[in-house]
């Protein structure tokens, strides 16, 4: 198939900085894909990469569309190589658009409907603010109708966020789940005291909502660590930078990780090689937003929908970090 290719960078201001482990974030970039096939059928794709999480970086993405013709087709798409990860997704994505499978295709200069449609019956997960600030803006999230929450952790001296936690899980409903993401940037004696304050509280019967895991505790590079806290406390750990590629993915279960994927489609590359991965090895999965728009919003949801198991909450509670989009994303698109 040949496709007439057209791309245009974006530049997207959060509503309030994002704080993590890796510091603060204002702007989100990316790159708006649009190919057309011969039968005048458009596809959409966006590759959103995060260089500092595993991906490409926005200038390597902006370097290899720039580079290829105005013409291009399936060869040059499935060809991408897995250093442009985010890359793959886009132009994958865009594909998988034009083809009408998802419903969502049109032909021409026909308006395309940007706004996600709800492709997957999973329950979605609401980020919190980081710090004190999670205690005064959980009840718009849970307002939003999140009942499974995100609350991002060392970032803060660890006696200052146990004691926020403390009056946190007595705050939420009990009815909540709650996700602590440390985004590696815990030691390992600050991981081994989160797990077992968790495991305590539980044990002590003091927890009074459910702590579903904590997620990438350690950094990368301290993989069988991570592996031996999985299999010492109760409280279960997630996977999130250590597998935010395909291969890095792979890497960590032929290494033994039977424990939960958190898979973010935006960057870990081909979906058509993550869909036969997941199928041949039925891992545990949570599928999470790179702040993406609702270009790659929508082919996201589409793999959470197909490759979700244990009705694990999927990550894409983040609309209240941005403005109200669709206006926004159907003039940008517009030109394209």
């Amino acid at each position: 198939m040949r496709y007439q290719f057209k791309f245009r960078p974006y530049q997207r201001r959060f509503v309030r900085s994002l704080t993590t482990n890796h510091g603060n974030w204002d702007i989100r970039e990316g790159i708006i894909l649009r190919l057309t096939d011969e039968t005048l059928r458009v596809g959409w794709g966006e590759i959103a990469p995060i260089s500092w999480f595993g991906s490409e970086t926005l200038e390597q993405a902006l370097d290899f569309c720039r580079q290829l013709p105005e013409e291009i087709t399936d060869e040059i798409i499935f060809s991408i190589p897995d250093e442009l990860p985010a890359c793959q997704f886009g132009f994958e994505s865009a594909c998988e658009w034009g083809s009408g499978k998802w419903g969502v295709g049109s032909k021409g200069d026909e308006e395309n409907n940007f706004i996600t449609p709800n492709s997957s019956l999973l329950p979605y997960s609401g980020l919190l603010p980081a710090g004190e600030a999670a205690l005064n803006q959980w009840e718009t999230v849970w307002q939003q109708g999140y009942r499974t929450f995100k609350w991002k952790i060392g970032v803060d001296a660890i006696a200052h966020e146990l004691e926020i936690f403390e009056s946190l899980i007595h705050t939420l409903p009990a009815s909540t789940k709650l996700r602590l993401d440390a985004n590696g940037g815990l030691t390992y004696e600050e991981a081994n005291l989160w797990l077992w304050t968790c495991d305590n509280l539980k044990a002590n019967g003091e927890l009074p909502l459910e702590i579903e895991f904590i997620e990438q505790p350690l950094p990368v590079e301290q993989f069988q660590e991570m592996l031996e806290l999985s299999m010492s406390y109760k409280t279960a750990i997630a996977l999130d930078e250590s597998v935010a590629t395909l291969g890095q993915l792979a890497a960590c279960y032929q290494q033994g990780w039977r424990g939960i994927f958190v898979i973010k489609p935006g960057i870990v590359g081909s979906p058509s090689r993550l869909r036969k991965f997941c199928h041949q090895h039925q891992i545990d999965t949570v599928f999470s937003s790179v702040f993406e728009t609702a270009i790659a919003r929508l082919a996201s949801l589409q793999l959470a929908a197909e490759l979700s198991r244990n009705n694990r909450a999927i990550g894409f509670g983040i609309d209240h970090f941005f403005e109200q989009e669709e206006t926004w994303l159907q003039s940008l698109c517009k030109d394209l």
